[in-house]
């Protein structure tokens, strides 16, 4: 871990952080907060730049962006700021203040505070450390809780008890935080998380807030392991009772997702949304449908209902629930015998999830990657208008015969545009 010697140099080298920090002369008080510090401390690469101000955190941004030449997006609810600059990360600029939870789960109240208030109100140890950057102690970290201590130690340790009841999306930024960093959750920690857990409180957080921070987590290169967590805790069926949080079946499904060109994070949600998963010949029904009908379990409809209050984009939303209700039956029809017209029949329209879900249960590889690297984009030298331009007159029967030449060509039954045009005319005036 550095030392606080070597930290000045570190913050200066942040990309535009040599910019940023001569504007910060002459203002109120400004720190160097959260993860940035964590990160520094730990020599990593910070994701992100958050700075506390003592003072008008919007007044600041004002100044930084005219010296950076760029743009500030204020948020008045919360005394925040942040600063858009080309060749400057992005900056956070936020007032020091404490937060108050009317009710658990729900957004906090704020009002300005001083910064040992400010830290207090953090989520872990780890997470609670400052670092002046103006003032006559540049470099100097204020650190009331020992993050340091946990950061050495590799625990996540909450900051106060109410602390998951108050945000319950920290339990999903805790279990995050342990994956990403390789730490463990410190015992009281721990405790009082499965109490929130066996309490009930992630169903008080609304559902964008949720997603928010489990797509954060899948997205995670530890996601796998992060996946595990949420399955020890049992915070995966705090979330939802059919949730299952496989994660040897994410890890299968992410690396199916480079194959496949799916999102590596809507197919990890799409794999724990796959209830009893099925190894071996028989694959079990899938947990999620797309839809209630026959021959779709209640539990399947009521967890595309809890995937639809995540406010996944449409796309997106469709894209994880017919994944997860899909993938099972393809692995099963993949193990067949199929011609390549019948495998692009099966597989046109799957999304690449349901795909990389599907190798994850079992289905053979060799019949998807063919499908992907060369079924699907194979295509006619032909078309409609060659149809008519041959004296057939308009109707269903052209575009039938396309796709009857499609599969044997799909097939190696028909080769160049010659022999397309004769087959697609012969079957088209049902000769064939």
């Amino acid at each position: 871990m550095l030392g606080e010697t070597e930290l000045p140099e570190r913050v200066r080298a942040l990309r535009g952080m040599g910019a940023v920090l001569p504007v910060l002369e002459g203002a109120p008080r400004c720190y160097l907060v959260g993860g940035a510090v964590r990160d520094l401390l730990l020599a990593r690469a910070p994701v992100d730049v958050d700075i506390t101000v003592e003072g008008d955190a919007a007044a600041v941004a004002d100044r930084v962006a005219e010296a950076l030449g760029g743009e500030v997006i204020v948020h008045e609810r919360f005394g925040t700021a942040t600063v858009t600059a080309g060749g400057v990360d992005a900056v956070n600029l936020a007032r020091t203040r404490r937060e108050a939870y009317p009710v658990p789960g729900a957004l906090p109240e704020v009002e300005p505070a001083g910064l040992g208030e400010d830290l207090a109100r953090r989520d872990f140890t780890i997470n609670a450390i400052a670092l002046a950057l103006n003032g006559d102690r540049i470099g100097g970290l204020v650190d009331p809780h020992d993050g340091r201590g946990d950061l050495a130690a590799g625990l996540v340790r909450v900051l106060h008890e109410r602390s998951f009841v108050d945000d319950p999306t920290r339990l999903l930024r805790a279990v995050r935080y342990a994956a990403r960093l390789g730490f463990a959750l410190e015992p009281t920690t721990e405790s009082r998380l499965r109490e929130a857990v066996a309490s009930g409180t992630p169903a008080m957080v609304s559902g964008p807030r949720i997603r928010d921070e489990l797509l954060d987590l899948l997205a995670e290169p530890e996601a796998p392991r992060a996946v595990g967590l949420l399955a020890e805790l049992g915070i995966d069926r705090a979330l939802h009772r059919d949730l299952s949080a496989d994660s040897e079946l994410v890890a299968s499904a992410q690396l199916g997702a480079a194959d496949t060109g799916a999102d590596p994070v809507l197919v990890a949600l799409a794999a724990m949304s796959v209830g009893r998963v099925g190894h071996g010949p028989d694959v079990a029904e899938p947990a999620a449908a797309a839809a209630v009908g026959p021959g779709a379990s209640r539990g399947g409809a009521a967890l595309a209902a809890w995937i639809d209050r995540l406010g996944l984009p449409a796309g997106a939303r469709d894209d994880v629930v017919r994944a997860a209700r899909r993938a099972p039956e393809l692995t099963v029809e993949l193990r067949r015998g199929l011609r390549p017209s019948q495998l692009r029949g099966l597989l046109d329209g799957e999304p690449a999830e349901a795909l990389a879900l599907a190798l994850a249960l079992g289905a053979p590889a060799e019949p998807v990657l063919e499908y992907v690297s060369r079924l699907r984009g194979t295509r006619l030298e032909i078309t409609g208008a060659d149809l008519i331009a041959a004296g057939l007159p308009e109707s269903p029967a052209l575009g039938r015969a396309l796709d009857e030449t499609l599969a044997r060509k799909l097939d190696g039954e028909v080769g160049g545009r010659e022999e397309q045009l004769r087959v697609a005319l012969s079957v088209a005036r049902g000769e064939a």
